[in-house]
């Protein structure tokens, strides 16, 4: 694989994802075409919303690029089209397809991640849209104060939604934003990983939640106020530690340990990966180029498993192909779409260095015999 045809790979993947989700809901036809796999029946409820948002957050830095040029930005600008369309649908109240912000705890969660798909694509996912769903977005943010997160890295979803509506002009509570990052702070535990409340899990929510939340609210929250500014370096520091151990945890042959809850979001498990990639923080010991490698090997393993997707190309609940026995009782078909965060990159550029030659990865280097370098602790 060329690393032209590499990049071809990243998009072609992501369109495969993406495209029964954008297509039915930008025609309002989520709630008829998306079947809702789960072992929990209230998950009708929430399914939807969670395909939706948690897609957005993978696909938003692409997005934001723009139409651009040539097939992919051609691709990018239907794309961009399509998630506006559906943006009014899911927040319209009058839409078949209005998606529930408002009711239960799961809201919390992917309203967060709705925001967090806007923080990372302003213009394309918000500044472009037309008034009146601007004013339908900002009432589906705010609903979901009238509920209490739990005392864990939700606490991030809450401050998450509060960075975007500070984003996007409209009044924001501090206080949802200082506690989650001081709480989180108190559950440091060191060598750039946080426990998930206070008792620490063996998991991969440092990735899917903590560190890309904590990453961007910082981000740009750290000007408001000159405590949290004084925690930004540090935030940033144990990070990219953290993304040295995800690099070093993908073995030569692509797959990594099948630990804790919540494995069916698959590659979803290297969001913290990728988005270092993205924002250029990658520690000097990792060459983005060896990063992409890397990732690459992961999306190739899981994707290409008969039984990732049904007839309909819809996710099917499983880690490596259907293996519904292991979904939690949280866990729906729109769970899954947490997966796309491993796309982040696509919003580099084609001549930024993540996608310029091969390298190998260090487990892959390190197994053949090849100098690596000693690992040491933050």
């Amino acid at each position: 694989m060329t690393t032209f045809s590499e990049r071809e790979y990243w998009v072609t993947t992501l369109q495969k994802i993406a495209e029964p989700v954008l297509t039915s809901l930008a025609n309002k036809q989520l709630k008829i075409r998306m079947p809702v796999e789960a072992t929990n029946s209230d998950r009708e409820n929430y399914s939807h919303l969670e395909a939706f948002s948690r897609l957005l957050c993978g696909m938003a830095p692409w997005i934001e690029q723009g139409p651009d040029v040539g097939e992919e930005g051609l691709l990018r600008k239907r794309y961009a089209d399509l998630i506006r369309k559906g943006i009014d649908a899911a927040t319209d109240p009058q839409s078949p397809d209005y998606m529930n912000f408002s009711s239960g705890l799961q809201p919390i969660v992917d309203t967060a991640f709705f925001a967090h798909a806007i923080l990372r694509a302003p213009v394309e996912l918000f500044e472009k849209l037309h008034p009146d769903v601007k004013s339908n977005v900002v009432k589906a943010l705010k609903s979901t104060r009238d509920r209490k997160p739990l005392f864990n890295n939700w606490l991030l979803f809450s401050a998450m939604i509060e960075t975007t509506l500070m984003l996007v002009g409209e009044e924001w509570d501090p206080m949802r934003v200082d506690y989650a990052l001081k709480q989180h702070e108190q559950w440091y535990l060191g060598d750039g990983v946080y426990g998930d409340g206070p008792v620490f899990h063996a998991d991969y929510y440092n990735s899917y939640v903590i560190q890309p939340m904590l990453v961007d609210i910082i981000n740009h929250m750290s000007n408001q106020s000159s405590d949290w500014l004084n925690m930004k370096q540090l935030i940033v520091e144990r990070a990219k530690r953290f993304a040295v151990i995800q690099e070093r945890s993908i073995s030569p042959e692509g797959t990594f340990p099948i630990v804790g809850r919540s494995i069916t979001y698959r590659f979803g498990a290297f969001q913290h990966l990728a988005q270092m990639a993205l924002q250029h923080r990658l520690d000097s010991s990792l060459k983005p180029n060896q990063v992409r490698c890397a990732l690459t090997a992961v999306i190739q393993r899981l994707i290409e498993m008969p039984g990732t997707f049904d007839e309909n190309g819809w996710l099917q609940i499983g880690f490596c192909g259907h293996q519904p026995e292991l979904g939690e009782p949280y866990i729906s078909t729109g769970s899954l779409y947490l997966c796309a965060t491993v796309f982040l990159p696509l919003g580099l550029s084609e001549e930024d260095a993540f996608w310029q030659g091969k390298a190998d990865w260090t487990t892959k280097k390190a197994w053949s015999g090849e100098k690596i370098l000693i690992d040491q602790a933050l």
